[in-house]
């Protein structure tokens, strides 16, 4: 467990076709279901203290308590996962710690040198920030934010995974502000 963090909650994997990743995790690898949403809305996002709006999908599925996140970018914007990609990577690019006191943590860790690239919302109390790789050559870190309806929507993966019986492998992200 990190001193920094805690546990690792989540594996990011930067994929070129989405589709064709889930389906490999849930057939090979008996990982599923996958919570998909094509474009997640994505709000005040920053890279590198500009701001754009990017278009990316994300699939969401469990293999016990840590979480398995596939993006594919659909656009050029620019985002740590476009650096990934460019430099002719796939695959696992970031680890993501979960908090509920993201103020707290966020200022604890710019105390402590972590340096921000990337950040941006998906809903209420949803915030997320990928910091410098210098810390971790080779992967990123994320810290998220998980504290509401995010945190109910990350819940109801892990709890659908647990009794998943391979049947519907891929659903639609429900919608967060019904959570």
């Amino acid at each position: 467990m990190s001193k920094f963090f805690g546990e690792i909650r989540q594996l990011g994997y930067v994929v070129e076709d989405i589709e064709a990743a889930m389906d490999y995790w849930s057939r090979t690898l008996g990982v599923g279901p996958w919570y998909y949403n094509p474009k997640v809305p994505i709000e005040n996002y920053q890279y590198r203290g500009e701001h754009y709006e990017p278009h990316n999908s994300v699939a969401l599925a469990n293999s016990g308590v840590v979480q398995v996140e596939l993006i594919q970018c659909r656009n050029d914007v620019p985002s740590m996962y476009r650096d990934f990609l460019r430099a002719g990577r796939t695959g696992l690019q970031h680890v993501a710690y979960w908090t509920e006191n993201y103020d707290a943590d966020m200022e604890r860790l710019l105390a402590q040198g972590f340096k921000p690239v990337m950040s941006g919302e998906v809903g209420e109390r949803g915030r997320f920030v990928y910091f410098d790789t210098e810390y971790h050559p080779g992967s990123v870190i994320e810290l998220s934010e998980v504290a509401g309806p995010k945190g109910k929507l990350f819940d109801l993966i892990r709890n659908e995974a647990a009794t998943w019986d391979g049947r519907d492998p891929v659903r639609a992200f429900p919608d967060l502000k019904t959570l």
